[in-house]
């Protein structure tokens, strides 16, 4: 055990979308663009990284052009960029040479699990080389100043949310960029993501194609096997229904409210499987119970220590395979992705060329169930916003000599679990910002009440003199 912290074909119709539908969940939306707006095949392999450092790809930024690499990420909705220079970035977008950039005069701030920022929102116009043809105008802020945000190691300078609008910053008029991308162009409102950086090290030096994103459709060639669809519950993150896991065989057996509490969402900016604590502390449970080793340190579980084996040894036949079992679009049904040990045990250095050290794909959450990249990895993962569904598919890039890292199977009849898995869990944040103005509405009655009450004359004695209550009121103002 190491101790310490490691930094880690075919086209599309724009006319309208077909549906193949070789069983009742294997939907895809496939076509072709006569006009060669958009080639599917001229996206794959637009993104590049891994799991650790995240997936970005490149864009071109305002007039003339600025290029820089923007991280992909379906877990919030803002597209945001380096306006100034950071230690850990090479290059930032320069508002002040762009003749296109306009400002709107409003400021922004965006929190993330890990990271925040501040800066300005403005628009301007943007070219992708491995996307869509033509120029599109999207809103964009300028990030200013930012905390945690950018990391050392990191080859991107901006974010690219690609969320629902209820997420973006300040408030959901700042219309996202694929939402922009969608009515300008009238490519369909479907994007899909291969993220190919399963078994990689995050301590390699340079940036392997890491994989593709797909915008306005399905590539077939990047996935195997049937693809599943399960429904979008609410339009604000991706936000998925789970119903139980397995580890191994073993059903963890828990309240399948558990696992959607607060929320279950497919993010590919989250690097890690997040779990509620409950959940990750079964999972830890029965891992140690089913996995082959005797002794293990809880280091290892909890992130403060890495695990390592004599150089060239495999240490996956030791852990078992994890399921998530998710509803499907026939709300009857379930079906079933599975992780092999290969994306959740991780490769992230090697110390003095004799050992190498893995780390653990799986994190406790204080918000939420999280489907990051340790189990995207091993998925074509379909975010179809027009039918209000995300798919899973086996991706063609998560194997080793033709063994492929992840599974998915069903269907499965959902009977003895709860019709509803998310009624009741914590309050979801549109809910708390509606409780949120509520409470500032009463806040701002109660203060003009305060305010009559100063200017009004106050009462007094006969003899003339404040009240001791009166007097009470004004000087606890004061």
């Amino acid at each position: 055990m190491f101790a310490g912290k490691f930094n880690a074909s075919v086209e599309l119709d724009l006319r309208s979308l077909r549906q193949n539908e070789s069983s009742a969940e294997n939907g895809l939306s496939l076509a072709s663009d006569p006009a060669g707006i958009v080639n599917f095949l001229d996206m794959i392999n637009n993104l590049k990284g891994d799991s650790g450092r995240g997936y970005y790809m490149q864009m071109v930024i305002g007039t003339p052009g600025q290029t820089l690499n923007i991280l992909v990420d379906t877990g919030s909705s803002n597209f945001a960029v380096a306006g100034a220079a950071h230690p850990y970035i090479t290059h930032y977008f320069n508002r002040a040479l762009s003749n296109t950039y306009q400002t709107s005069g409003r400021g922004v701030a965006v929190k993330y699990t890990q990271g925040e920022w501040e800066g300005e929102l403005g628009t301007d116009r943007i070219t992708i080389p491995q996307g869509p043809s033509g120029t599109i105008t999207i809103n964009i802020a300028a990030i200013l100043t930012s905390e945690g945000f950018f990391l050392p190691g990191i080859n991107w300078q901006g974010i690219l949310g690609l969320a629902y609008p209820l997420l973006a910053r300040p408030d959901p008029s700042v219309e996202p960029f694929f939402n922009s991308v969608v009515r300008q162009t009238g490519i369909p409102d479907v994007f899909s993501l291969q993220m190919c950086g399963a078994g990689v090290s995050a301590s390699t030096t340079a940036d392997p194609a890491g994989g593709s994103l797909i915008m306005g459709g399905v590539e077939p060639t990047l996935y195997r096997g049937s693809v599943w669809y399960t429904p979008v519950l609410e339009e604000w993150y991706y936000q998925v229904e789970v119903l139980k896991l397995e580890v191994g065989d073993q059903n963890l057996n828990l309240d399948c409210k558990e696992y959607n509490s607060d929320k279950a969402i497919v993010d590919s900016g989250t690097t890690l499987l997040r779990l509620p604590v409950n959940v990750f502390s079964a999972v830890v449970e029965a891992i140690m119970q089913t996995s082959l080793i005797d002794d293990f340190s809880s280091g290892f579980f909890d992130g403060t220590k890495l695990a390592c084996w004599m150089r060239g040894e495999t240490p996956w036949r030791l852990f078992p395979k994890m399921s998530i079992y998710l509803r499907a679009t026939n709300t009857s049904l379930s079906f079933r992705i599975t992780v092999l040990p290969q994306l959740y045990i991780q490769p992230v250095t090697n110390i003095d060329g004799t050992l190498d050290c893995f780390r653990f794909g799986i994190s406790p959450s204080a918000n939420g169930l999280v489907i990051g990249a340790t189990v995207m990895e091993g998925f074509y993962v379909i975010f179809d916003r027009a039918q209000k569904r995300v798919g899973f598919a086996v991706s063609t890039c998560a194997e080793n000599g033709g063994v492929p890292f992840a599974e998915i199977a069903g269907p499965f009849l959902a009977e003895g679990i709860a019709s509803d898995c998310t009624r009741g869990v914590s309050l979801r944040e549109p809910v708390m910002w509606v409780i949120a103005y509520a409470l500032m509405g009463i806040c701002g009655l109660v203060l003009i009440i305060l305010l009559i009450m100063l200017i009004l004359p106050c009462r007094r004695h006969r003899d003339g003199e404040i009240t001791d209550e009166s007097s009470l009121v004004r000087h606890r103002i004061k």
